[in-house]
């Protein structure tokens, strides 16, 4: 069934595909967006994302005495990257993404009535390499549902908002490609079964997502040199994240990359109300928590402390005999540290409630541990040490922690605090007071006290399983968001942007991300391909 041609057909309706969106309609251009779920999920998972992002030399840094430049956050970015030889193009995306980020992101948003709480925390400090050198990690004040629910607005509001044709719960399968150039797609109505519908474009933008949507996929593209993948994984994805998209696009000649990357989360678990198997919920885990192995001895000899590496974490539990840990806290740590990425379980952010944000960050969040403790089986809570054993080898049906093993454990930890800041000869104990010589970071992150102080219960442990969350690699792209074919040339007509891209380049991140440049990489890619699309590039 043909149906009229538009400018422009954008494959997927997250961040990067409504930004596209926005940005054609200011040029005047006929837009159908063709997405996969349903109306509802609009946005994707930038909606449902904490919203924080990753930039460069902001005003915002400036004020708080950050010096910082695109050249020292370059430095930075390839310390983690790890690039090789053969990555130009996500050399190319990275050098861009340094130097535009400020201007092509937190100004543009700033100028679209958007904002950014007034705070720069410091993510992915480094351990042996570097990382952020500097804090960098802007918060959008609203998180990633109010990054959505403005480009809505703007999109229905929008003086040409009679060009733009959304099309739901229809699955893109392939391409269609005349005389090498790529003129349209093939979809059919998802749970269907029908593939009679054909869309014609201009110009055909790839915005789907990454593959870490499919376990099956994520196993399949493992980092090799990490051995097997967990055999127990959670998806803090989509099941609709699954390549499907990316295949079309390799059938049609385009270059995609570099799968092995990913950027998973070490710290999950199931999610309390799941709308598809193995569903997720990612943990911001707490820096004073001991992280344990399945038997309730901490991992070592290097300790697991978030912030600093979560590419290393994911190695290290990928490594471990059984394919989950355990984090030992208090509650005390919990209401100060604890958090769950994403919008849904920050309410006071997302709804833009200063005064209950600010409560909670100075008296701790009291709710959300309350919350978890009520919904989550994995999220222990009991008075004594003892009990919380008996309460762990439950929900194992085993008996694989030893309580006197987890006492010394614990007991050891405690023991070196007691001594005093000057003899604390404990990596976990440098890198917290690490953190709190940081303003922004010294709120949430707890002065180290005894675990098993009385007054600080009661105590806590929650069970953890590595997380899918974001794929590094993708269809690779040249600076103007075009996909290139394996010889290095744009494919006529043909685009890619966001995730689906590596967010640039099919890898800009390369081997692991500096954290936050995925959500301003979506906005990156899409203005750049709205430009090319322009033709004012």
């Amino acid at each position: 069934m043909a149906v009229k041609k538009n400018d422009v057909i954008i494959i997927g309706a997250g961040i990067a595909g409504l930004v596209l969106a926005f940005e054609c309609l200011n040029q005047g251009k006929t837009v159908l967006i063709i997405e996969r779920n349903t109306k509802e999920h609009l946005g994707g998972l930038a909606k449902l994302s904490f919203g924080g992002m990753a930039l460069v030399g902001t005003p915002l840094q400036r004020r708080l005495g950050i010096k910082d430049t695109p050249a020292i956050a370059l430095d930075d970015w390839h310390s983690f990257a790890e690039f090789g030889t053969q990555d130009v193009l996500p050399k190319l995306w990275a050098e861009q993404y340094v130097h535009e980020s400020a201007e092509q992101v937190y100004y543009w948003l700033l100028g679209l009535d958007l904002k950014f709480f007034p705070v720069v925390n410091w993510v992915e400090r480094g351990q042996y390499k570097r990382g952020n050198s500097v804090p960098r990690y802007h918060v959008l004040w609203g998180t990633g549902y109010r990054l959505v629910e403005r480009f809505e607005e703007l999109l229905k509001n929008h003086p040409n908002s009679d060009r733009l044709t959304y099309l739901f719960e229809h699955k893109v399968t392939d391409l269609i490609q005349e005389n090498g150039k790529i003129t349209g797609c093939i979809a059919e109505q998802e749970n269907m079964g029908q593939k009679d519908l054909t869309f014609f474009a201009e110009h055909v933008v790839v915005a789907t997502g990454g593959i870490t949507g499919c376990l099956d996929k994520v196993r399949e593209h493992w980092y090799k040199p990490w051995g097997q993948a967990p055999k127990e994984m959670l998806n803090g994805s989509h099941p609709f994240a699954d390549g499907l998209v990316h295949d079309a696009v390799s059938r049609h000649g385009g270059n995609v990359t570099h799968l092995d990357k990913m950027w998973n989360y070490a710290a999950g678990i199931p999610n309390p109300k799941p709308q598809f198997e193995a569903h997720g919920l990612s943990l911001i885990p707490c820096k004073s928590a001991l992280w344990l192995d399945h038997s309730g001895r901490r991992i070592g000899p290097e300790p697991m402390v978030t912030g600093f590496d979560t590419n290393e974490l994911c190695h290290r539990v990928s490594k471990l005999e059984k394919p989950y840990t355990w984090q030992l806290l208090n509650w005390r740590i919990a209401a100060k540290e604890l958090a769950v990425s994403g919008s849904e379980h920050n309410p006071m952010i997302r709804d833009r409630k200063l005064f209950s944000f600010l409560r909670e960050v100075l008296l701790g969040n009291h709710r959300l541990v309350r919350q978890l403790q009520k919904e989550s089986d994995h999220f222990i809570v009991a008075r004594d040490l003892r009990e919380l054993v008996n309460q762990m080898n439950r929900l194992n049906g085993d008996q694989t922690i030893d309580f006197e093993v987890l006492k010394n454990e614990v007991t050891q930890f405690d023991d070196v605090i007691r001594r005093g800041k000057g003899l604390w000869n404990d990596d976990q104990l440098r890198r917290i007071q690490h953190a709190r010589g940081w303003r922004s970071d010294r709120v949430r992150t707890c002065k180290p006290k005894p675990i098993l102080d009385p007054s600080a219960g009661p105590l806590i442990a929650i069970k953890l399983r590595l997380i899918t969350r974001k794929s590094l690699g993708g269809i690779q792209t040249d600076l103007q968001s075009r996909v290139l074919n394996t010889l290095g040339a744009p494919i006529t007509g043909l685009y890619a942007i966001g995730e689906a891209a590596g967010f640039g380049g099919g890898g800009a991140s390369g081997f692991k991300s500096l954290e936050g440049t995925f959500l301003s990489g979506c906005i990156l890619t899409a203005r750049a391909a709205a430009k090319s699309i322009g033709g004012s590039v």
